[in-house]
């Protein structure tokens, strides 16, 4: 073969390859293809007249036992997996830990005419532990889960050990501030655009400050993966519902009544504020202000222990777990 042609060749291959390793990855409805950290087992329940498939990861202590157990629920963004780090810490410390992926989330069950909320989600979680034996639990959540980690335990208070609050959404009422209500349908018309891009640049404006780490691209890969695969239409819809859900059932006007023992993790860069996009500039810059939200909250929940992360965002779990992980394990 010519060598010009035979140059230009192998440079179209590795064209392609290159190509072929930038394009993101798909996944199935329940993140089919995507690689847990740990086993993912199913919890088979009946809700609202369905028979649901719950994933959850249930990981053994690695050291001595310590006989307690912590849950972890993740965030809209995220899914059970996203907590790797934290449940290899939890584990090396000697806890049990169960990382559930919420029902119309992650690897669970994505469901067609079911009411989500926060009780139901709260509900399904608790089902789960009682499944497993576990009367009693330190919860702990992160950005929506932190929101349903608060309505389990003022849902489960005997249940709960402790209440361990990460980076959570929903210290704010923001339809009260002045955002606008989206309908379903306009949140799931949104949720079809999403794509790796527009989860990245979200979470670059409001998770991390501008700092961009190439280990943030697993997570984002996984979402955007789930939402551009073969069944975005329900994933959307879905996610549809669990915005309309977050934003029409704050837990803040409920936080005096919190009656566990209460621990607050804050990275105080954070900006996230759901909804901040469709509010006026005036609301939109009023919204999001972690550094006081998390002194507020820690005033509101009685007897709450706030521990704060200076320069960090949404995810100090993930975006600098040593230092979170000894703040955390030190405090529980």
């Amino acid at each position: 073969m010519n060598p010009v042609r035979l140059c230009l060749s192998a440079a179209l291959v590795s064209l392609s390859t290159l190509a072929l390793a930038d394009t993101p990855p798909t996944y199935g409805p329940q993140l089919e293809g995507f690689a847990y950290p740990f086993e993912v087992k199913r919890f088979d329940l009946a809700s609202q007249g369905k028979a649901l498939s719950m994933a959850y990861m249930d990981v053994a202590p690695t050291t001595t036992p310590n006989g307690r157990t912590v849950v972890l629920l993740h965030g809209k963004n995220f899914c059970g997996a996203t907590w790797e780090d934290t449940i290899r810490a939890l584990a090396g410390a000697g806890y049990r830990v169960i990382a559930p992926d919420q029902i119309g989330f992650c690897a669970s069950s994505k469901p067609e005419g079911y009411q989500f909320s926060l009780n139901q989600l709260a509900d399904n979680t608790h089902q789960l532990l009682a499944a497993l034996g576990i009367e009693k639990a330190a919860i702990m959540g992160h950005s929506m889960g932190g929101m349903l980690a608060a309505r389990y335990a003022l849902a489960f208070p005997t249940a709960t050990e402790k209440l361990v609050l990460v980076n959570p959404i929903g210290l704010e009422d923001w339809q009260a501030k002045g955002v606008p209500y989206a309908t379903i349908d306009q949140l799931y018309q949104n949720e079809l655009k999403t794509s790796f891009e527009r989860i990245k640049a979200y979470q670059l404006k409001f998770y991390y400050n501008g700092q961009w780490k190439p280990k943030y691209d697993r997570w984002v890969a996984m979402s955007a993966g789930l939402a551009g695969g073969p069944g975005k239409e329900i994933v959307a819809w879905n996610q549809a519902q669990t915005s309309d859900m977050i934003f029409t059932q704050p837990v803040v006007h409920e936080f005096g009544n919190i009656a566990v023992p209460t621990l607050l993790f804050i990275g105080t860069n954070d900006k996230t504020a759901p909804g901040a996009n469709r509010a006026s500039k005036e609301v939109a810059q009023s919204l999001g202000n972690y550094a006081e939200l998390g002194k507020q909250t820690a005033k509101a929940i009685p007897g709450a222990r706030l521990i704060e992360f200076d320069g960090l965002g949404h995810s100090p779990q993930v975006e600098a777990p040593e230092a979170f992980h000894k703040a955390l394990l030190g405090a529980l």
